[in-house]
């Protein structure tokens, strides 16, 4: 077994672990927040680590009312004309902990006297010496260059700190629900896999997310990118309509992600607009109505709130990747020009 399929069956454990020895610390660092009268997040992350902050800025925004936006590093490293940052909370997440301008971006928010939070795998090193608080994943060593089960910690990091912030006590009994989704996700793997053998040659394709899995949009991206090297291009249901639509023709394969939630409305209509034009539809849902459009279905469990999904619809999206990679003769561990650690300014 690779050390790819390995970690992305480990993500239940991960979370579970995540769950028992972070909580009390997260929800110190909630209630602090709380108290300081936090109101805008600065979020600064690269790769996978950006996507699980995509996550976060709708989790914050939606059920925390926070203001929420995605930091450009290059004002930082490259125009040296930083933003004004005083008040905000930065937010950095990072597998590693190692990237140069996550560190730049960090070191001048805690200059100008804003408060860092550091979200990471590798507690020892420069980015979260920087840190006022840092929310260790307690993943272990990610082997596969590949991020899988780093990136679904991330999300649960985040999710218990929204949850923190919010004070309610239902939103702290869903996040245990979680676990068990991630489990009965990975049973489905072996259906998965013989599915991806029908795609072993597509060479692009749409992946289309909504809300809170818009985020899952672009890492399953990322994942057939890196692993599989297709042109897999992410987008929003409505940021489709908007242009991208003009490329689907007959047999044109699109992923969407469909959960049940406050954007299956709007996705069971894009799934009629890309009928009409005899699209190839690949769909991760719970809803068995929109499953049932699929020319290829990847069922999830029902049950789990919406804020919640992205940690178990990423996963249908994370076997396919590996199947398909596989049926194409990709190496697992080691795509090609790539490495674990990326240092960038």
């Amino acid at each position: 077994m690779t050390y790819l399929e390995k970690e992305i069956r480990s993500q239940p454990e991960v979370v579970e672990k995540l769950l028992r020895l972070e909580a009390k610390n997260i929800l110190k660092i909630a209630d602090s927040l709380k108290r300081a009268d936090i109101q805008t997040v600065f979020v600064v992350a690269r790769g996978s680590s950006d996507n699980a902050g995509l996550y976060g800025k709708y989790l914050f925004g939606s059920r925390n009312r926070l203001v929420t936006t995605l930091a450009t590093p290059s004002l930082f490293t490259l125009y040296k004309r930083p933003p004004n940052l005083k008040g905000c909370l930065i937010l950095a997440i990072s597998q590693s902990g190692a990237s140069d301008d996550l560190c730049q971006v960090v070191a001048e928010g805690k200059r100008q006297g804003s408060r860092a939070v550091v979200i990471t795998n590798t507690i020892k090193s420069p980015l979260a010496g920087l840190a006022d608080d840092v929310i260790s994943l307690h993943a272990g060593p990610e082997r596969s260059v590949a991020a899988t089960k780093t990136y679904t910690a991330q999300l649960m990091a985040l999710a218990m700190l929204s949850a923190g912030l919010s004070g309610r006590a239902r939103d702290q009994d869903a996040l245990q629900k979680v676990v068990e989704f991630q489990r009965q996700a990975l049973k489905d793997s072996a259906a998965i896999s013989a599915m991806a053998q029908r795609y072993r040659y597509m060479e692009r394709l749409a992946v289309i997310g909504r809300g809170y899995n818009y985020a899952t949009a672009f890492e399953l991206s990322l994942k057939l990118k890196e692993l599989a090297y297709l042109t897999a291009e992410p987008s929003s249901s409505a940021d489709f309509r908007h242009g991208p639509i003009a490329i689907v023709e007959q047999g044109y394969p699109v992923l969407l992600i469909a959960p049940k939630g406050k954007t299956l409305a709007d996705m069971r209509q894009l799934v009629e607009s890309l009928e009409a034009r005899r699209a190839e539809l690949l769909i991760i849902s719970d809803d068995r109505k929109i499953l049932s459009r699929a020319r290829t279905g990847l069922p999830i469990k029902p049950g789990l709130p919406e804020w919640l999904s992205p940690l178990v619809s990423v996963i249908p999206g994370q076997l396919f990747s590996m199947y398909l990679a596989a049926a194409r003769d990709c190496p697992l561990d080691k795509p090609r020009g790539l490495s674990k650690v990326t240092s960038t300014k």
